[in-house]
């Protein structure tokens, strides 16, 4: 190696380390997928407010919602690496659209950093007034005495997969209406435009407290400590399970200073007691992994809604 090269080499190293050590500088933008008031966007918020205290910088929260996550996520692919454009990704914009979406304009895995798992959440059955079931059986046997003619709406592919999972293992048939994000699939709801919502626990719960909708099931293989009455869907459809988590991802090649700053800062405050409380306010249970840890659950959450979105009876889109 020549001097010159080794002092190039020298050079650059230290600029990276600069560039760490500096980090952050300037405020950072949290990409959010989903519109406002979805889960999504709540986790977000919760931790834009958290780790811009610990990083000593503001965090913007800018939703970008539409294409089941994807147009959010494309837009942190194609940012500068320089952890100052994150994205608070779930399942569905790093596993989900794989299978669901013909085309997809990133790669879940290569075209990001992973820094952290965040939480997870169930789906509730929601439906308005209208429909003349009082639990999950009645339900069940109105749906199947009913083909085509319940309406369910969908805003991610958390509350898609539920819904056509949910009717293909009744041996029943819902007719399936796309939303932007399940806010606006509840508002239709409850207007009577469709009967029925698989809609995030937190969402789900607001509804419930208000005595506006019925609530018949959860989507988690085991009941909810916020809505214990309620029964997991398996109990009376075996086998029927499906909880969406979250995760903070950056773009590709994110320097390893960088990344482990932000993960260090993304394990510190989900262990706030001040944070846990916000998150289980709203439905969400902190569920944290790091970075590597994120990286196999992607590899294996890709593969498993393949097998759901098949078991769905789901064609990409």
């Amino acid at each position: 190696m020549s001097i010159r090269h080794a002092l190039a080499t020298v050079a650059a190293l230290a600029a990276t380390a600069a560039l760490a050590q500096a980090y952050p500088s300037k405020p950072i933008k949290f990409v959010v997928p989903f519109p406002a008031g979805s889960a999504t966007d709540v986790v977000g918020r919760v931790l834009a407010d958290a780790m811009g205290k610990e990083l000593g910088q503001s965090i913007v929260v800018d939703n970008k919602a539409g294409a089941q996550g994807t147009i959010g996520a494309g837009e942190v692919k194609n940012a500068a690496a320089d952890g100052y454009t994150l994205l608070v990704t779930t399942s569905t914009t790093q596993a989900a659209v794989t299978s669901l979406l013909r085309k997809v304009p990133y790669d879940p895995i290569k075209d990001f950093t992973p820094i952290g798992k965040i939480a997870t959440t169930p789906f509730v059955l929601i439906c308005n007034e209208r429909v003349p079931a009082t639990d999950l059986k009645s339900f069940i046997a109105y749906v199947k005495a009913n083909p085509g003619k319940v309406r369910f709406g969908q805003g991610s592919s958390g509350s898609w997969v539920s819904g056509s999972l949910f009717a293909s293992m009744i041996q029943g048939d819902m007719q399936m209406i796309p939303y932007k994000g399940i806010p606006q699939a509840i508002t239709d709801m409850l207007g009577g435009s469709i009967e029925v919502v698989f809609a995030d626990l937190g969402n789900a719960q607001a509804q419930i407290k208000g005595g506006k909708v019925k609530a018949f099931g959860v989507t988690s293989t085991r009941r909810s400590a916020a809505l214990p009455d309620l029964p997991a869907i398996t109990e009376l459809v075996p086998g029927y399970e499906l909880v969406p988590w979250f995760a903070l991802m950056a773009p590709a090649n994110l320097p390893r200073d960088v990344a482990a700053r932000l993960g260090n800062a993304l394990q510190k405050v989900l262990s706030q007691p001040e944070v846990r409380t916000k998150m289980q306010a709203s439905g969400l249970d902190i569920d944290w992994t790091d970075a590597n840890a994120l990286a196999r659950l992607i590899d294996s959450e890709i593969k498993r809604w393949a097998q759901l979105t098949k078991a769905a009876k789901i064609e990409a889109e």
